[in-house]
């Protein structure tokens, strides 16, 4: 009796052959790709606040240009004329303004030595301060006019690149009718509609994989604007995401996770059913550790776990399971 337990004994000191397999992450637990299109983060269709005919537009789709620059010219013969004639219009009620000041003056020297009643210089200064109030008036309309004539030449309001010519010179333009597009030199941006599970707690700002649909090449794009409520009836949301590198134009790819999508898979016969729950045997140092899992689904002979007590890349036993305790020595 005493050589059998000691035998026993023996046996239990030494390691158990097991098979063992790597922790992995679900197959669903990859990124859902939307496509869009990379376009200028900057960038803007430029109109003429007045209508008239394209005079000049010295420009070709792709010419770098600086802001401040004019980038096209508008002929209305109506504008000009309209502004001398506000210029003109001033003029005289200056000149009116400025003999009433001095006809003023006088009455207040003749109503002193009672030559003019009060009635007469209370007439004079009514008639001066309507006087100026017309040149106010008057000055007023001649800055819009002023500015309506600026409105004929279009400049670039930043530096950037020419991305369409809409409109050919001769060709009438209605006011606010765009002329041309232009785009930003630096910074790229994507959007895409996804729907709205796909936007739970993403904030602008959080770090998103992007693709090129063309070289698969790999960026890390950055969320720059989230949309809270669809359009038009639309069951999708705008999703805004910076892009660091790319051309505008290029087809990309943004990856999104689905919300609760990061679970774990491991073989299904390394789960155990005991008396404690569900477990399985994890491999730490050559020593076998039993560790309770929660089992949310199947997928094919993977087992799908619903907790973080494993990690990707931890090793777990499933086969020979049942030989085996907590902390035996295993090989």
């Amino acid at each position: 009796g005493c050589r059998s337990r000691a035998s026993e004994s023996g046996a239990a000191m030494q390691a158990v052959p097991v098979r063992v397999a790597a922790v992995t992450s679900d197959v669903r637990a990859q990124a859902l790709h939307f496509a869009g299109v990379a376009r200028a983060r900057q960038r803007a269709s430029l109109t003429f606040q007045v209508g008239g005919t394209l005079a000049t537009r010295p420009l070709e789709i792709g010419q770098q240009v600086v802001a401040g620059q004019v980038l096209a010219t508008l002929y209305n013969p109506q504008l000009e004329p309209a502004r001398d004639a506000a210029r003109a219009r001033l003029a005289e009620l200056q000149a009116q303004s400025a003999q009433a000041r001095r006809d003023a003056q006088r009455t207040e020297q003749l109503f002193e030595r009672g030559v003019l009643s009060q009635a007469d210089q209370e007439q004079q200064r009514a008639r001066l301060q309507a006087l100026e109030a017309g040149v106010r008036n008057a000055r007023a309309a001649l800055q819009q006019r002023e500015q309506m004539n600026s409105e004929t030449r279009l400049r670039a309001p930043f530096d950037g690149s020419i991305d369409a010519l809409l409109v050919e010179p001769g060709e009438f333009v209605a006011a606010g009718q765009p002329v041309l597009q232009l785009a930003a030199g630096s910074g790229l941006e994507v959007e895409v509609l996804v729907p709205a599970s796909l936007l739970q707690g993403l904030e602008v700002g959080a770090t998103l994989p992007v693709w090129s649909s063309l070289d698969g090449q790999q960026w890390q794009g950055r969320g720059a604007e989230v949309g809270r409520g669809s359009g038009f009836g639309s069951s999708l949301y705008p999703l805004v995401v910076s892009l660091p590198g790319g051309r505008a134009g290029d087809a990309v790819e943004v990856g999104l996770q689905p919300a609760g999508a990061q679970r774990l898979s491991v073989p299904l016969a390394a789960v155990m059913r005991s008396a404690q729950g569900l477990s399985v045997f994890r491999v730490v140092d050559t020593r076998a550790e039993r560790v309770a899992v929660t089992v949310a689904g199947f997928a094919g002979e993977q087992a799908l776990l619903s907790d973080d007590a494993l990690a990707v890349g931890d090793q777990v036993v499933y086969a020979g399971l049942s030989r085996l305790a907590d902390g035996d020595a295993v090989e």
